[in-house]
């Protein structure tokens, strides 16, 4: 799939200045100088082709009362899509991939204490049959957010 100059301008508007207004998509087409309706044609393509993997509020849980921990586990390869499933079925799980790591599988996990998140943990180990997992809670967090420059992007094949 081809990005186009319009795209790229779509997407570096949706990434950090998405206004927060009645009609967004008219808003930002009157930027672009494309109709409300071809913004969200856009964009449904950009989704379809895996360019956008979703779009939504971007929140400081901390803000809010949560608090967060990165985790990591030894699972055994033939192990891995049945704990991944099972660790991808709690709602505060933000991220959960693979690393070339004795522990291999590492996730974020987000909670409204930290009793919760030693709940959740608990259960893990239980379902899974894993009881080495790393809880690494967060004590700073230095990094708020990325923001992709796209107009040095030539291409997005």
């Amino acid at each position: 799939m081809s990005v186009d100059q319009t795209d790229k301008k779509l997407l570096q508007i949706i990434q950090s200045d998405f206004p927060v207004v009645q009609r967004p998509y008219e808003m930002i087409g009157r930027q672009l100088g494309i109709s409300g309706q071809e913004v969200m044609d856009r964009i449904s393509r950009l989704q379809q082709a895996g360019i956008i993997r979703r779009l939504g509020g971007l929140f400081d849980s901390r803000k809010i009362g949560y608090t967060g921990t990165l985790c990591a586990l030894r699972v055994p390869e033939e192990e891995i899509d049945r704990v991944a499933q099972i660790i991808n079925s709690y709602p505060g799980i933000t991220h959960n991939y693979l690393r070339n790591h004795h522990y291999n599988m590492w996730f974020t996990l987000l909670a409204e204490s930290e009793q919760h998140i030693n709940s959740i943990l608990n259960e893990i180990k239980e379902k899974t049959g894993l009881a080495d997992i790393l809880n690494l809670p967060a004590i700073n967090i230095f990094k708020v957010r990325v923001n992709f420059n796209l107009s040095e992007v030539k291409h997005a094949d």
